[in-house]
């Protein structure tokens, strides 16, 4: 299962080229990145290729890795999905209706969605059964 890597950075010129960095040098691609600054720090998920090696790559640029969570990652999703009115509502109404929470999503590339669900099996059912 992929791995999403939670993060803080202060929100200031240059951390997002430290982290890009740590991670290219490392040889560690960044496979969807959701950033949002407030207060002077910034709170970063990232989907990587490699968890493991990203977590040593960032920690060795001296930036900590404040929790894994293990996430779904869907196939590309639908074309009536992608760029189109209602997709995401559709799909979460279908997760609210299996009575799953989503704790976090956001959309990776190869238009494909990462999710933290309270209900990792039941969330990839009602998946596969839209798709």
């Amino acid at each position: 299962m992929a791995k999403d890597l939670f993060l803080s950075l202060e929100d200031k010129p240059g951390e997002a080229a430290r982290l890009g960095e740590a991670l290219g040098n490392a040889g560690v691609n960044i496979e969807g990145l959701c950033a949002m600054a407030d207060g002077g720090r910034s709170t970063v998920h990232i989907l990587v290729d490699d968890a493991a090696r990203g977590r040593t790559a960032l920690e060795g640029a001296g930036i900590t890795v404040d929790r894994e969570t293990e996430v779904l990652v869907s196939p590309s999703l639908p074309e009536e999905w992608v760029d189109r009115p209602g997709g995401f509502g559709r799909m979460a109404r279908a997760l609210a209706d299996a009575d799953v929470n989503i704790s976090f999503a956001y959309v990776v590339s190869g238009s494909r969605l990462v999710l933290s669900t309270s209900d990792d099996a039941k969330t990839a059912e009602v998946l596969q059964a839209m798709m």
